[in-house]
């Protein structure tokens, strides 16, 4: 199973495209889209999904994970990370991709066994569950990658219990 991690957010937007296959990820591919400050919001946005819907192309992923909203003090933040996140949506429905959605306490939880791990334990876990020399950078990125190793963990239990995880 292709499975791609993407962290929504707006100026930064992580993805991590990795195998699961036998209990064991690998990654194919990870990094960040960005934007820059100076550009129109349409145009960020325009930025975003082309470049999202050329990795669900290249790698035709059987799923993306996505991180739900965290809601934030900071209301323009919030709504400006949810026109990236809206956006990440729109780029793997329209591929026809099958997409999941996990909070940030299923994904912590699920990649470091404990609901309130601290972001340095997460990024730690992230890698060496793909046997990677260093952590990626961003933290979106590792974010990302987080989101595809919960999705592979949910899917192996759901197949195990006998449900589609959602």
């Amino acid at each position: 199973m292709i499975i791609m991690g993407i962290d929504p957010g707006f100026a930064i937007t992580g993805f991590g495209i990795v195998k699961y296959e036998g209990n064991k990820f690998s990654v194919l591919d990870y990094g960040a889209v960005t934007t820059e400050a100076s550009m129109k919001l349409s145009q960020r946005l325009l930025v975003l999904n082309n470049r999202l819907e050329e990795l669900i192309q290249k790698y035709k992923p059987d799923a993306v994970a996505i991180e739900e909203l965290f809601f934030n003090k900071n209301i323009k933040t919030a709504l400006t990370v949810g026109h990236g996140r809206g956006v990440a949506v729109l780029a793997a429905a329209r591929s026809g991709v099958d997409i999941f959605e996990y909070t940030p306490l299923q994904v912590k939880q699920s990649v470091a066994g404990y609901g309130r791990a601290e972001k340095a334990q997460i990024q730690q876990m992230v890698k060496a569950l793909l046997n990677l020399k260093v952590i990626p950078k961003p933290d979106d990125v590792a974010d990302a990658l987080a989101v595809a190793i919960c999705h592979g963990n949910s899917h192996r239990m759901g197949a195990i219990l006998g449900n589609k995880a959602y």
